[in-house]
């Protein structure tokens, strides 16, 4: 069904849709491998931060190439733009949809009004959505995460590895899903250590103020709470969270990493032995598993939602400081354990 879309899209309209993508963001769109099929295959549009936040965008991007690599077809990814409209979000995926891409992601909720909206017109098209579970249709996949499985086993690293008896948490945006991170990261820590205090801020009320696309803001609010004797700082904000990990770094503190391993993050290598630990979720296998099932003609619909139990969230290993510490590794592991059996019920908010 899907080569058979591909095909009556072809010809002279792809000049005119190209330019209508760089109208709304700009564009990179890849021909695959020498043996590409010719066809068009998985598009996405990132969130605000864009490719090499180091985290949430570069993950989509990763799960982008795996698909182009595996199903040799042209894909496509598209940047935000500075004070975008729900209305821009929608005419690039419907730009990208015309252009036969199949499917299209929204990278990041705020793509939620702007995916419904081109469902509605596309309705043979396959759509997903990173991080938001609000849209009910036949053709979209809201891809969501329980994110606070993840930031519960930060908080029990957090606890068990601080000094000062202080870690500290910086939020984004104020928003009911950095609030997830916020909530199981506190009750991760409680659960571990009652005695242990956790300071929380938020960067910013709305996106649109940079709350994820800023690390002079991420670093300010990091240097606040280093001050106030934190001695582990775990961010869920974007790009403002490579300020966080660069504060940590300067006053040699541990900060903890969210959405990628971002101790393997290059852009981050001279801060990587500040790193402790990432609370990660798999953005890329997300985006990568929507693409295989248009691929396979049973495409994935409704809410998909990763989890601990579903290996999709989980902590990284590869700071060696933190793989080889036996006892901090065995409060996960039971901390783990019992999530995913059930016995601790982790807040969402």
């Amino acid at each position: 069904m899907r080569r058979i879309s591909r095909i009556t899209v072809a010809g002279a309209a792809t000049a005119s849709l190209a330019l209508a993508l760089s109208a709304c963001g700009g564009t990179s769109t890849s021909a695959g491998s020498s043996d590409s099929k010719g066809d068009k295959g998985l598009a996405i549009a990132y969130d605000v931060g864009g490719k090499g936040d180091q985290s949430f965008n570069d993950a989509a991007y990763a799960g982008l190439e795996q698909a182009k690599k595996e199903f040799g077809y042209q894909t496509a990814d598209v940047e935000p733009t500075e004070g975008e409209t729900d209305a821009d979000k929608e005419q690039r995926l419907v730009s990208l949809a015309k252009q036969g891409h199949n499917p299209v992601i929204g990278v990041g909720y705020a793509y939620a009004s702007a995916v419904k909206g081109a469902a509605e017109k596309f309705p043979d098209t396959t759509f997903g959505i990173v991080d938001d579970a609000t849209i009910n249709a036949k053709n979209v996949a809201d891809l969501v995460f329980s994110e606070e499985e993840a930031s519960y086993l930060a908080g029990v690293a957090a606890a068990k590895t601080s000094k000062s008896k202080v870690v500290g948490f910086v939020g984004g945006v104020d928003i009911p899903l950095i609030h997830k991170f916020q909530a199981g990261f506190a009750q991760g820590v409680k659960d571990t250590d009652p005695k242990v205090k956790v300071l929380s801020q938020y960067l910013t009320q709305t996106a649109e103020e940079g709350g994820f696309a800023s690390p002079d803001k991420g670093k300010t609010a990091a240097e606040g709470q280093i001050e106030k004797k934190a001695d582990v700082v775990y961010a869920a904000a974007g790009l403002s969270g490579q300020g966080v990990i660069e504060a940590a770094a300067a006053n040699k503190v541990w900060a903890i990493g969210v959405d990628s391993d971002q101790y393997q993050q290059e852009a981050l290598a001279k801060y990587k032995d500040s790193i402790l630990t990432s609370a990660m979720k798999d953005v890329a296998k997300a985006v990568y598993n929507l693409a295989k099932s248009v691929e396979d003609g049973k495409p994935e619909t409704g809410i998909v939602r990763g989890d601990l139990k579903t290996g999709e969230v989980s902590l990284s290993n590869s700071n060696p400081k933190f793989a080889d510490d036996a006892e901090l590794q065995a409060a996960i592991k039971t901390a783990k354990e019992k999530i995913i059996s059930g016995e601790i019920k982790v807040k969402s908010s």
